[in-house]
């Protein structure tokens, strides 16, 4: 499977696209407006200590007040309260922790926040999930900074691997390495990238992330409440640091900045993958060039076409998101109802999976899939769903399929999800609803014409109408067109244009320049006449 990274640079950010084997399954967009990103570590004042919630409302700057849980703030919270005194009033001179280990008791699990926490406390924090709908940003005081290969964790010694590296042999081989390269007061988690490598490469990683946090030390020193310690890696980056692999084929870039930036980060952290990297320098966009706008006008609605026939319905509200499966045409293709049912719950479980990742939706998710009376059927579907989201890196658990066909996902949100609007403004009404009466249109124009041809003796003009008007003007023997003619005795030629709105028009000279049309004098109201009345029948 081959896998692409597209980053398309615009005024406001980058738009980010992971392609495999030429299907989008993740795109974000990294504004530079939003500065409160997951990862980021900030010296936060306790505002208010809510009892009833055993937590408390922290002021990082938000407009709203983030949130901080009792169980977010780590078994070492009284260690690391402790650093930040320190550091504030003088006494630590170095980013190192010699002196701030783990304690022998750590904080319990089932105290109360009014018990460590009281207004006007000085917190380093870091967040959690960004500012979501009407809430603020979630807080954790558990900091970790995260590397290629490794995750450091201040204010602990543990070093424990990833549950995705299988083998004992390696588990027990990188556990060495790392007790050996360790700084003291520091905490490892080796990641699943770090598989099979040596001792030289997890060095130079965990040199880089603790370099992170001694710069950290030195802006600590000098902050200000609501002042940002350390800040997260741009998405591009993050997303090369979390997942860049063998399987990479190519990295395009539309911009030198960023083509420059993510140039010196791959020569720090994997300077063997560098010459997937590339410049785009075409002329059409790179979205474009790639099919990327195409797909993202198609995955993106409130219906999703799935391979083989079927559709899903996706709707999302404040409580839950939720897919429905829908068999569409292929349900008149085959005459058995349950392997067509089966058949289709199999391709859409892959598309759902997709869907999850692209839309980057957390929280609860049900999907309604089309009712299986088997329940081994049931079971193929669920592992279905299972496998297709194995490549999800946000953490999920699925429960199994009910009798009604319900499969119930929660899937980590961090962020607000993605949202594309794949609609348009009608061309024709400008999304008011509404358009201009096609009589007074044809008034207008007919008065336009006595303006060009009789009071400015104009002649060879071409009116450049909808499609629809030029068939009203043209049709029959004696054509509105033909009495234009045989009244002003020059003929007035009208042309067909698809990009003009239903009552839109424009009128060109014989030369092909456009007239500058005189402003549209409003409809004088008219008493009908009686006559038109006379003969009518009343009831």
């Amino acid at each position: 499977m081959s896998n692409e990274l597209i980053i398309s640079s615009t005024p406001d950010g980058e738009r980010i696209a992971l392609l495999q084997d030429k299907r989008l399954v993740e795109y974000h967009v990294d504004r530079h407006d939003t500065p409160y990103a997951v990862g980021d570590i900030f010296l936060g004042t306790i505002k208010k200590v809510m009892p009833g919630l055993n937590a408390a409302f922290v002021d990082i700057g938000y407009e709203k007040d983030a949130f901080l849980h009792y169980g977010d703030l780590g078994e070492q919270f009284r260690v690391l309260d402790r650093y930040v005194g320190d550091v504030k009033r003088g006494k630590s001179q170095s980013g190192g922790l010699k002196g701030y280990g783990p304690e022998e008791t750590p904080l319990d699990k089932l105290g109360k926040a009014t018990d460590v926490l009281k207004k006007g406390q000085p917190l380093l924090v870091q967040i959690l999930k960004e500012p979501i709908s009407t809430k603020g940003p979630r807080l954790t005081c558990d900091i970790s900074l995260a590397g290629r290969y490794l995750v450091l964790v201040p204010f602990s010694d543990v070093v424990s691997v990833s549950k995705k590296i299988i083998s004992r042999q390696e588990r027990d081989r990188l556990k060495r390495l790392i007790q050996s390269i360790k700084p003291e007061g520091f905490g490892v988690i080796v990641r699943t990238v770090a598989e099979g490598r040596d001792v030289a490469d997890l060095d130079k990683d965990l040199r880089s992330v603790v370099e992170t946090w001694e710069k950290g030390f030195v802006a600590l020193k000098q902050a200000k409440e609501r002042d940002k310690i350390i800040g997260e890696l741009g998405r591009s980056t993050s997303i090369l640091r979390d997942m860049l692999n063998e399987s990479f084929d190519s990295i395009m870039v539309d911009s030198p900045e960023v083509f420059e930036e993510t140039k010196t980060y791959l020569q720090r952290a994997a300077p063997e993958r560098i010459g997937i990297l590339k410049l785009y320098t075409g002329k059409t966009k790179v979205f474009e060039a790639h099919g990327i706008e195409k797909q993202l006008k198609t995955l993106f609605g409130k219906t999703v076409t799935v391979p083989g026939g079927g559709y899903l319905v996706i709707e999302h509200t404040e409580a839950l998101h939720v897919i429905d499966v829908n068999s569409g045409s292929k349900s008149n293709a085959e005459n058995n109802q349950e392997a067509t049912a089966v058949a289709v719950n199999l391709t859409a479980a892959r598309e759902v999976a997709r869907q999850l990742r692209l839309r980057d939706m957390g929280g609860i998710v049900v999907v309604d899939f089309i009712d299986m009376r088997a329940a081994a059927d049931r079971d193929k579907v669920f592992d279905a769903v299972r496998d297709a989201m194995r490549p999800d890196r946000a953490r999920f658990t699925i429960l199994p399929i009910s009798k009604f066909g319900l499969l119930q996902i929660t899937r980590q949100r961090v962020r607000p999800e993605q949202n594309i609007i794949t609609s348009e403004v009608c061309p024709t009404c400008n999304g008011t609803g509404t358009i201009n009466a096609s009589i007074l249109v044809t008034d207008e124009i007919d008065r336009i014409v006595d303006d060009l041809l009789v009071g400015q003796n104009q002649s060879g003009i071409t009116i450049h109408v909808h499609p629809f008007l030029f068939a009203f003007y043209t049709k029959g023997i004696i054509s509105r067109q033909m009495k234009w003619y045989l009244r002003y005795y020059k003929w007035v030629k009208l042309t067909k244009d698809t990009s003009l709105g239903l009552t839109d028009f424009r009128i060109t000279d014989e030369r092909g320049e456009e007239i500058e049309l005189r402003p549209r004098s409003r409809p004088e109201q008219r008493q009908v006449p009686d006559e038109v009345f006379e003969g009518a029948e009343t009831e």
